[in-house]
């Protein structure tokens, strides 16, 4: 799991560097619209908690239910192109949306939340397909940390900047913006290499033929153990942390910032710093094999337990006076699940072989995906209908992410253990 340096790779492999940039901009005004959602959301329910996670909730299912065939798409047809496609029609959607003015209702909405997300889920299996390409093994860790570093920042610096904006300028001003980004992404990835697949055999797509590779996807990753746990991995964190990301915006409110977008901009700034810096602190610990096989659940069992002290200061009298000690735990919590991102990815794009391997990253968004809205849109119900207190959900999310990641280092670890021990043995 050794690689080259984070600057090495940057100065020496020219097409991730552009790649790199290109996802930067784009992920940077992404934040921008995010953010502009939940405030809509709240806006038009009076801050109903449901509504609000509603956001979250239709980003996720929506990604759930088209990542296998969007997965399958980055089997079959060139990986640059559906980058650049995304972003292209994302930039299409926010136009036609600001231009005619379409976000007057809560499932307006939803309706921009799942069209945007859309876009995603067929760059995002793309891009993971699409990087063993233009990396060698000895790069693919750290470009995964980079990539990953790199999200993390542009949801920091976005939402940071996206929620300031919003507050000072308005909603419309910061969408106009993010249709530059996406304007300038596509122009970068106009100038990436072509990146697989092998299509010399390729047949006409059917419907019957799309659903069959489909299907055989889900074959090939049942058939292999060692993808099959890992597919779960990144599930494991958004049992409870889809919740965590709704309930950053009522932790926003909650705690006071300042205005509710800035408020809600700083805390996803803070777990946007706060994944990056986990996979880049925590490469040695990624490359270690003795700690590999337990990484994965000790990251999410980490996560659990900063958020129930993140609970234990929104309960007190003035949550106010802790706002800062609150940020700091929301940015250690999100390091360990970012260094669980990029440790559960690289061991997939590893052990899948390419012709597979957009359909490996279809199912492994499903799973976080599904999991994310499940866990948002109870949190969601459970809020609205006053069942638990704010503070006893946060508590409560940390709690299952604290025995999920005990389940794994259990039943998942020992098998991940002899992995490591056959793979020495080989070399």
């Amino acid at each position: 799991m050794t690689g080259v340096g984070y600057l090495e790779l940057l100065k020496t492999n020219r097409s991730f560097r552009r790649l790199f940039v290109a996802n930067e901009i784009s992920f940077i005004g992404d934040w921008f619209t995010v953010i502009a959602l939940f405030i809509l959301a709240g806006k038009a329910s009076d801050n109903s908690p449901l509504a609000i996670a509603g956001v979250l909730a239709s980003r996720s299912f929506s990604l759930a239910l088209v990542t296998p065939f969007t997965g399958m798409l980055a089997d079959r047809y060139s990986r640059k192109g559906l980058m650049f496609g995304a972003n292209v029609a994302s930039l299409v959607v926010l136009v036609i949306v600001l231009f005619f003015n379409l976000l007057e209702s809560l499932t307006s909405v939803y309706i921009l939340a799942v069209v945007m997300v859309a876009a995603r889920a067929v760059f995002d299996p793309a891009e993971y397909a699409y990087l063993p390409n233009i990396c060698n093994e000895e790069e693919l860790l750290t470009a995964n940390a980079l990539a990953s570093g790199g999200w993390s920042v542009a949801l920091g610096i976005g939402s940071a900047i996206g929620g300031l904006t919003i507050s000072q300028f308005g909603i419309n001003t910061a969408l106009w913006i993010d249709t530059v980004t996406f304007t300038v992404a596509a122009l970068a990835i106009m100038t990436l290499p072509p990146g697989g697949p092998d299509v010399s055999e390729r047949k006409s797509a059917t419907p019957k033929l799309i659903v069959g590779e489909i299907v055989s996807g889900w074959k090939y990753i049942l058939s292999l153990p060692s993808l099959r746990r890992v597919i779960f991995a990144k599930g494991l964190w958004a049992s409870g942390g889809g919740a965590q990301v709704f309930l950053l915006v009522l932790i926003g409110m909650e705690v006071g910032f300042g205005e509710v977008a800035a408020g809600v901009g700083i805390l996803f700034m803070a777990r946007g710093f706060g994944s990056g810096f986990g996979p880049l602190a925590g490469r040695s610990l990624m490359s270690n094999p003795r700690l590999i096989p337990y990484l994965l659940g000790i990251a999410v069992g980490v996560c659990g337990t900063f958020y129930i002290a993140v609970a234990y200061f929104v309960g007190q009298e003035n949550p106010a006076d802790w706002k800062e000690i609150i940020l700091i735990l929301v940015f250690f919590s999100h390091a360990a699940s970012g260094l669980n991102w990029v440790l559960s990815t690289t061991l997939l794009q590893k052990r899948s072989d390419d012709e597979w391997r957009g359909r490996v990253a279809g199912t492994d968004h499903f799973g976080i995906t599904l999991m994310m809205g499940i866990s948002a849109l109870s949190a969601g119900l459970i809020m609205e209908n006053e069942l638990l207190s704010i503070v006893e959900v946060i508590a409560l999310t940390g709690m299952v992410q604290i025995m999920l990641g005990l389940a794994w280092i259990m039943l998942a670890s020992p098998s991940e253990k002899k992995i490591i021990q056959q793979s020495k043995v080989k070399t």
